[in-house]
């Protein structure tokens, strides 16, 4: 039998954003309870260092699967129309080793990073959050709006980005009758002044100062993703209440704490623990309305398989 192929078109059609942060829960608490098992994952440069290759392997007992998710990235794809990552999440069965599926890596990626972010925001923002502010005008920052807004009373939402075109863009793009007010903004101070604030950029320097924040605000940290880029500075990691996907990968991907670490601003016990931990009911979230908490996000492979596998499931194979 042949391993289905399910596109990304196929992918948003049977992975709605409310159900896929409902999948990020699910996949937070197995992997923070041991029931995923995940190597660390391999990314390295093609031999003209043109572009690298990422090999991201796991193994879970429930859903009782295993696969990898295999990306390429090109970083002058997008000057050329064509996206920077591209990719399969590959499915086998557990009892006998069959593929089982080639699902589209970059739709499962926007949906899954998005909704981990709305998890987060679920769990640690004010319930009465009202306004979002965005930095970046990516493909994140489209699946972030629909996350956020699936989880909190969201009337109003600022974007920011370096090319204040694309910002209008999105706001032309994203702007509909009954839905919440979007306006294109030309600093990420004014984004930033937000009850929640999601940071979706390319930028290895901090475009998130902590003084911009305000009381009770929920940041999500997304972009950077390795141990000397950050989005946010040490100034708001200090304030903040910070939560991880996975303490592993922060210990070796957090430019975002392991650089105020460095600088002896922080401690290496900085983080309150894993998100799925809160889920799990094994530490505390949000103490306070006026605390700022901070969701750090790199992304695990747990997140990749168990919307595959739902995806997968839900495909009448």
């Amino acid at each position: 039998m042949k391993p289905e192929f399910i596109d990304a078109s196929r992918v948003r059609e049977l992975l709605p954003m409310s159900e896929c942060i409902d999948a990020m829960a699910e996949a937070m608490r197995a992997l923070s309870d041991g029931r995923f098992a995940i190597p660390p994952r391999t990314i390295f440069p093609l031999v003209d260092r043109s572009g690298y290759f990422g090999v991201m392997p796991g193994s879970s007992v429930e859903p009782l699967v295993y696969g990898a998710k295999l990306v390429s990235l090109h970083p002058s794809n997008p000057g050329q129309g064509r996206p920077a990552i591209q990719g399969l999440v590959v499915l086998f069965d557990h009892a006998t080793g069959l593929p089982l599926a080639l699902i589209d890596a970059g739709e499962i990626t926007a949906l899954r990073t998005a909704a981990a972010s709305g998890l987060a925001a679920r769990e640690l923002a004010r319930p009465d959050a009202g306004t979002l502010g965005i930095l970046g005008t990516g493909v994140q920052a489209h699946t972030h709006l629909e996350a956020i807004c699936a989880v909190r009373p969201i009337g109003e939402v600022r974007i920011w980005g370096r090319s204040p075109q694309k910002a209008r863009d999105f706001v032309e793009q994203h702007s509909r009758a009954g839905g919440p007010s979007l306006k294109a903004v030309t600093s990420a101070r004014e984004a930033a002044d937000c009850d929640v604030v999601c940071t979706v950029t390319g930028s290895a320097e901090p475009v998130l100062h902590g003084e911009w924040v305000r009381p009770g605000a929920h940041v999500n940290l997304v972009g950077a993703h390795t141990a000397t880029t950050r989005e946010a500075d040490t100034a708001l990691i200090v304030r903040g209440r910070v939560y991880v996907d996975s303490r592993e990968s922060v210990r070796n991907e957090a430019g975002d704490l392991l650089i105020p670490e460095k600088e002896g601003a922080i401690g290496a016990g900085h983080a309150v623990g894993e998100i799925g931990e809160l889920l799990l009911g094994r530490i505390d979230g949000r103490r306070s309305a006026s605390e700022v908490t901070v969701y750090k996000s790199l992304g695990v492979v747990a997140q990749d398989l168990v919307a595959a596998w739902r995806v997968y499931m839900r495909s009448g194979t």
